[in-house]
């Protein structure tokens, strides 16, 4: 790290996902609740064609908390990462002109393909600059909804039924396909409610909740449009959705567990019911379990957090089914970080003000950086 007063953070965010919005609105918190005693923010917004350029904090911080208007301003100028280390293990941006600017750590606040999967952690990897989060293999193994359930159904953290098909299957026979589907309606109970979802997204962008036979290929073919796997799982009548947020690295602790009441008539907790309808949904901080249910939901959320070595930060979507079994639905290696996401909420509810909550993410990945520059690199 530099000789400074400051540490300089580069917030990375937009990408090039159907999630670039919604990251906007992440990044706005972000910047909002950084220190400014013991922080300097570097704004990097990466545009839909995949260009990082200079934001302007002003402008970041006044715009629309409506997804719908949120916008990069794509006439600032480009700034690229250094690809590998300086003489003295620095991390530089090059910046207008051929200058170049060190950073002391990387705040990725970006959601779905490309930044959270892996990609975008690869990179910082190459530049040797630490980052919020986790690594390559943890990032990679959260987005992909198909090989995380592998890894939790060989760890035996419970799982909803569920299967996986790819565009070429759907292509070859979508009649096979929709039997397989099918298949997940519980015995007796009429069709559905089945979730068809894409395998790498998440802000429930391209999931569809079907209730009828004659629905199902239309969300099969929507699910596709967003990735080339998707997943499809068995729903759950009457089921609560709890969340537990996950702050740390080799001794995680899990936040109090809350839950997501929705209203929307989308029946679940789907983009329009989290960000446009303001009434879509209901948030319970702490949710209203007995101690031996948040002591479970807690337990879960750790097991998973390491199942998927997952690091830094991350938030277990769980259910609760009316008899009272839990099953993790997924993890979030970059939760969302808007005005009304879990993951600052929870901590906040658990005794760790926003302000401290970035501090602490901040501190975790200079200190795991640290200690991975003292590897050896040579037998």
């Amino acid at each position: 790290m530099r000789n400074s007063a400051k540490v300089r953070v580069a917030v990375l965010f937009g990408g090039r996902s159907a999630e670039h919005e919604i990251s906007l609105l992440s990044a706005r918190f972000v910047v909002e609740a950084l220190d400014r005693d013991r922080f300097e923010p570097v704004l990097i917004g990466i545009d839909k064609a995949g260009r990082w350029l200079l934001q302007d904090e002003a402008l970041l911080l006044g715009a629309a908390r409506d997804p719908r208007l949120a916008r990069l301003n794509d006439a600032m100028p480009e700034i690229a990462l250094d690809a590998h280390p300086g003489p003295a293990g620095e991390a530089t941006l090059t910046v207008p002109g051929g200058a170049r600017s060190p950073i002391d750590v990387v705040f990725p606040v970006l959601h779905g393909p490309t930044g959270e999967d892996g990609c975008v952690q690869g990179l910082l990897e190459l530049a040797g600059v630490p980052y919020v989060g986790s690594g390559v293999l943890g990032s990679a193994v959260g987005m992909d909804k198909d090989v995380m359930k592998r890894l939790l159904r060989e760890a035996e953290i419970p799982l909803v039924p569920h299967v996986t098909l790819r565009r070429a299957a759907w292509d070859r026979d979508s009649g096979a396909c929709l039997e397989q589907i099918a298949a997940l309606s519980p015995a007796g109970s009429g069709f559905g409610p089945i979730f068809v979802k894409p395998a790498n997204l998440g802000s429930s962008v391209g999931v569809r909740r079907v209730t009828a036979r004659a629905e199902l290929e239309a969300a099969v073919e929507h699910a596709f449009e967003f990735d080339l796997k998707i997943v499809c799982e068995q729903g759950i009548e009457g089921v609560r959705e709890l969340e537990c947020a996950v702050l740390g690295d080799d001794d995680p602790i899990a936040s109090v567990p809350g839950e997501i009441v929705v209203g929307h008539a989308d029946g679940f907790y789907s983009y329009a019911a989290k960000y446009i309808d303001a009434e879509g949904a209901t948030i319970r901080i702490p949710a209203d379990l007995s101690p031996a249910e948040a002591n479970a939901v807690q337990l879960l959320a750790l097991r998973t957090f390491r199942a998927l070595e997952a690091s830094g930060m991350a938030r277990v979507d769980l259910f609760l089914a009316p008899d009272r079994s839990l099953y993790v639905n997924e993890i979030n290696t970059i939760p969302g970080f808007t005005a009304i996401s879990m993951y600052p909420k929870l901590w906040e509810a658990s005794g760790i003000p926003a302000r401290e909550l970035i501090a602490r993410l901040i501190a975790l990945a200079l200190d795991r950086g640290a200690r991975k520059a003292r590897l050896r690199t040579s037998a």
